[in-house]
């Protein structure tokens, strides 16, 4: 059971890494691709003002809001809370003593989850105010 536990554990910290690494690596190319639309335009003679410029390198093109970000993100957190319970009540059928530590992942996750949403609201705010 000990090293099925830590193969599984290994696991699941290279399947983190690869995504970590994943996204990196798209930031990357994006910033890259993004470059290389200013050098062409550069080298083709034409002129550029700022406005384009910064709505270019700007992430997601000048679309990305932190609030719905932190919102969106809240909103699939939480939806996770009620898998992970579910999870535990069928492993609990192999190994009891589970369930109260998916109970508690579980919990976790939610109060995770409302604190992204919470933080979403806060940042919601900070938009209004700089608008007004």
């Amino acid at each position: 059971m000990g090293t099925a536990a830590g193969l599984g554990a290994l696991g699941f910290w290279l399947f983190i890494g690869a995504i970590v690494v994943a996204g990196i690596w798209f930031d990357v190319r994006r910033r890259e691709t993004e470059q290389e639309t200013l050098r062409r335009v550069v080298e083709s003679g034409q002129t550029i003002d700022s406005a384009v410029i910064d709505k270019l390198l700007k992430v997601g093109g000048g679309q990305s809001r932190t609030d719905r970000d932190l919102k969106v993100s809240g909103l699939i957190v939480i939806s996770l809370a009620p898998g992970i319970a579910i999870l535990g009540w069928f492993l609990a059928k192999l190994q009891p003593e589970v369930l109260s530590v998916m109970l508690g992942v579980a919990i976790l996750l939610g109060l995770l989850g409302i604190g992204l949403l919470i933080a979403g609201k806060v940042a919601e705010r900070w938009y209004e105010e700089d608008r007004g």
